[in-house]
């Protein structure tokens, strides 16, 4: 945690691999992995704090980079995002035969100290893996809030041919997830609705829609696949909050695009739920049902 980070960008220039050793890594400048089968390794789970609102790091439109083992909290200044994958969105099936890779990553909104970004994670480059990511926004900690660990989404997806295993997204502010590339797959999503929006005014995904769907699918998306796939609600802060879906992709996906969907409302001390599982298809989950999945097996 000692090399600044202008001395780690020259060692990543210079094509070598970086190992990042247990520690907090306070970031003046974003780390820039730009090498093809550039390899980023934590040992112990290392952390890294953006400071002034940096991107922490931002890896090039390359094949085979792999980045595993980090922690990416967010810096007491807003950042657009943590980790940024690719600088544009690619749209086609480039490194499809050495795709990027993200394994064990994770981010934090709060909980560990105060902090706030826009997005947690941007993918731009195509063909990217995403396995075992956890992004989530502090329902308790150090600097939570409604109005203080603000975080409006955990993952944005860009990028074609996107792979996501495991995909655990929690308690942001707007959608949680985006995806707005094509032929995209996301194998296990687990999310928890923000617990704290202070009233249903405050969370509106539009005029007339309450809440916000957990994981969406662009209406531009022709090829989206997704299995067991999971949305929770508990809203303690007193008063009913309500979300209208827990997904929304588009309805001419084909048919069984989406397998094995549900919501539960998680506890009898919360308060609203939600209405529907998918684009206004399956039940509710409120008081009336706590602690019980309520499914969609396909659709459309």
């Amino acid at each position: 945690p000692s090399d600044s980070a202008a001395t780690i960008n020259s060692a990543l220039a210079s094509g070598k691999n970086l190992i990042l050793t247990p520690g907090i890594y306070n970031l003046s400048q974003s780390l820039n992995v730009t090498n093809p089968d550039s390899v980023v390794l934590g040992l112990g789970f290392p952390t890294l704090i953006p400071q002034n609102g940096i991107v922490s790091m931002q890896v090039a439109n390359a094949p085979g980079i792999m980045i595993s083992g980090l922690i990416f909290d967010a810096g007491a200044t807003n950042s657009p995002e943590l980790l940024q994958v690719g600088s544009s969105a690619m749209h086609t099936n480039q490194y499809a035969s050495d795709p990027p890779a993200l394994q064990d990553v994770f981010f934090r909104i709060g909980g560990a100290e105060a902090g706030s970004a826009t997005s947690s994670l941007v993918v731009n480059s195509a063909n990217v893996i995403l396995d075992d990511l956890w992004a989530w926004r502090a329902d308790h900690g150090t600097g939570v809030g409604w109005t203080s660990n603000t975080a409006n989404t955990g993952v944005i997806v860009n990028g074609d041919n996107v792979t996501a295993y495991g995909l655990f997204v929690e308690h942001y502010q707007q959608y949680e997830v985006i995806w707005n590339g094509n032929g995209g797959t996301d194998i296990f999503f687990q999310n928890e609705m923000p617990y704290d929006p202070p009233s249903q005014a405050a969370w509106m995904e539009a005029p007339g829609v309450d809440g916000w769907a957990a994981f969406k699918v662009a209406s531009n998306v022709t090829s989206f696949h997704g299995y067991g796939m999971g949305s929770y609600s508990f809203f303690n802060q007193g008063v009913n909050i309500y979300a209208e879906n827990a997904f929304e992709v588009p309805s001419a996906l084909p048919a069984g695009s989406l397998k094995d969907l549900l919501t539960i409302f998680l506890s009898k001390s919360g308060s609203g739920g939600i209405l529907h599982v998918v684009n206004g298809t399956g039940g509710s989950s409120t008081i009336a049902n706590p602690d019980t999945p309520v499914t969609v097996v396909s659709y459309p």
